[in-house]
């Protein structure tokens, strides 16, 4: 970008009352935890890293950290409690919120919930998994329990993917991934710690990929374009 004009391809085109406006291209991010890949995504976008707005947190849960990083940081926030007996109330709330966010892009930074291809459509989402896809991936691997699987299978690398939502769990196109090697010493919880430091470079690169636009899909590949 040179110094003093836009990068148009961070920006949409408005056109209000007759006069075109930039609007910087937004995201929606839904956290289930801590939040920590969220906190990276807000520093990234403070430092201009990543040249977008977050938009709104979702969480499904009330004691998630994340929020009080939204609330700090003065990114609205909603909190939509799952369902049990009927689920579909909670999918429904949580594609409301997004109609009404209307995000460029919809990141799950952490979210804890499988969320139905009608909740997502019309909309690009990317996903972080704690593992190299497709290994140690689909339903049943979430959190410490990926890194169980790992260390039992005997596997000598691990890390992190992010890939872009698609019907299959944990198996849309693969945006990038992140390598860390399995230590003999290793545990779940320091594997995992580990990992989660590489995920916070990732999500924030593969938000700037996404945003940017510059790349095709081939098959499970994306490519740079």
């Amino acid at each position: 970008m040179v110094h003093g004009m836009l990068d148009l391809k961070y920006y949409l085109l408005v056109l209000f009352e007759g006069k075109i406006y930039y609007a910087m291209r937004s995201i929606a991010v839904l956290a289930s935890g801590n939040g920590t890949n969220f906190q990276a995504i807000i520093e990234a976008v403070k430092a201009g890293v990543i040249v977008g707005s977050i938009a709104i947190l979702l969480s499904d849960r009330k004691d998630a950290y994340a929020l009080h990083r939204a609330e700090a940081n003065g990114i609205p926030f909603r909190v939509i409690p799952y369902t049990k007996a009927d689920p579909e109330i909670f999918y429904g709330k949580i594609r409301d919120a997004i109609r009404s966010a209307n995000p460029d892009l919809i990141v799950l930074a952490g979210f804890n919930r499988i969320l139905p291809d009608h909740v997502l459509s019309g909309y690009r989402a990317i996903n972080i998994h704690p593992s190299l896809l497709p290994c140690f991936g689909g339903r049943g691997y979430y959190g410490i329990r990926v890194h169980e699987a790992v260390l039992a299978s005997g596997s000598k690398f691990s890390g992190c993917t992010v890939h872009f939502v698609t019907g299959e769990v944990d198996g849309g196109p693969i945006i990038l991934q992140r390598i860390v090697e399995v230590k003999d010493e290793d545990t779940p919880e320091s594997l995992a710690e580990r990992i989660h430091l590489e995920e916070h470079i990732a999500i924030v690169e593969a938000i700037r990929i996404a945003l940017d636009g510059s790349y095709t899909i081939s098959g499970n590949r994306v490519l740079k374009s």
